[in-house]
């Protein structure tokens, strides 16, 4: 029995560990700091057709044996990188890996031992392997699509000092030649759930059980502040994301209006609420990854809470907070680069499941709340998550 498995265990092994350094390389976990097993799923086909060649001569229980000695063990490996780098070893993933793995794995095995002539087979296992890879990546991004708001999910009214309308610039002319142009964030946050873009909350105040989404806001008048403050206090949602110093590029000359205000202007609201944001760290030149409650956020130079109400949860070394505020409660970011396009879209557009990180989906289940529809099949397992 030793000498029946030791090949078949040498050649899992090394099947394995092949397997394991596409996942990390070419799957994204090193660029998307990540250990997801489903990263690798893609990725399985020319393994497993080099195990159907290297064991093409063997007898159909050799095979059989390797392949589910390769199988059990790429599990065990991938779970215990999961477990120990993000301490949950990714059920869903692995479960996925097994069914995809047996699948690829038999069907390469079949292939290898068809009787057709060599360059027959050649062509037919080139297509298998382009075919599996792009359908793998078909499959991944169904099961990571983000959420969505239902249907008759009230509408986030959004102030913002951010160019995310009409980002072409130019005159007016050439805005409507180029059309809206909108920024990816606001695109995305359309795309997930109703959002009322206003300029004075004064005269659009949100619906009700509708959430308040202030992205770095110009200066608002005093009436501005206090109906934001009303509205929250009466019960309403709200994240307010409040930049020490901005980093978002300006599209304009220095001192331009149209550019995004350089640091919070929303100094005299916070302190009104027990809040003092304190100023952006010296030199920061990389986005900061933060958790909070399993979701990744990605900051860029992003400021402290230096005082916040007793009753804050705080995150991210006070970077985020969850206060209460009278009746209603308010989530404050210290950054609004987090909505930078470049520091939460997928690698790939339209690859969900190659995203750098949950900024979107975590505001969408901020602000639609119990309406911002059901998770995704898969969630993204961080490295250094505690999910």
């Amino acid at each position: 029995m030793t000498r029946f498995l030791r090949r078949p265990v040498l050649r899992a092994l090394a099947i394995d560990a092949l397997v394991l350094v596409l996942a990390w390389i070419a799957g994204g976990q090193y660029l998307l700091d990540r250990i997801d097993p489903a990263l690798g799923l893609p990725l399985l086909a020319p393994p497993m057709l080099l195990l159907g060649w290297w064991q093409r001569r063997e007898t159909a229980r050799v095979r059989r044996t390797t392949i589910l000695i390769a199988l059990a063990l790429l599990l065990l490996a991938q779970g215990l990188l999961a477990a120990l780098l993000v301490r949950t070893p990714g059920w869903a993933q692995l479960a996925l890996m097994l069914t995809t793995g047996a699948v690829a794995a038999f069907a390469s095995d079949a292939l290898v031992q068809w009787r057709r002539g060599r360059a027959v087979r050649l062509v037919a296992a080139l297509a298998f392997a382009l075919g599996w890879f792009a359908a793998g990546h078909a499959l991944l991004s169904f099961l990571y699509r983000p959420v969505t708001a239902s249907v008759d999910a009230p509408a986030v009214t959004m102030l913002t000092g951010l160019p995310l309308r009409w980002t072409g610039g130019g005159d007016i002319a050439a805005m409507i030649t180029e059309g809206t142009a909108d920024d990816p964030a606001l695109a995305r946050l359309e795309a997930m759930g109703p959002v009322s873009l206003v300029d004075s909350i004064v005269d659009h105040v949100p619906p009700r059980g509708g959430a308040l989404l202030l992205a770095h806001p110009r200066a608002l008048a005093p009436q501005e502040l206090v109906a934001i403050d009303a509205f929250v206090r009466g019960g309403g949602r709200a994240v307010v994301l409040a930049d020490a110093l901005s980093g978002w590029p300006a599209r304009h000359p220095l001192g331009d209006p149209r550019n995004p205000p350089v640091t919070s202007l929303l100094t005299p609201l916070l302190d009104h609420w027990g809040v003092t944001l304190g100023a952006a760290p010296v030199g920061g030149t990389r986005a900061r990854a933060a958790d909070i409650e399993g979701a990744r956020l990605r900051l860029f130079s992003a400021g402290r809470f230096d005082r916040l109400p007793t009753d804050c949860r705080v995150y991210a070394d006070r970077r985020v907070a969850a206060c209460s505020v009278g009746a209603g409660e308010v989530w404050l970011v210290g950054d609004a680069d987090l909505l930078f396009a470049p520091l939460w879209q997928p690698l790939v557009n339209g690859a969900s499941h190659l995203r750098r990180a949950d900024t979107m989906d975590w505001l969408a289940a901020r602000l639609w709340g119990d309406t911002a529809g059901h998770a995704a099949a898969l969630q993204p397992l961080w490295i250094g998550s505690r999910s």
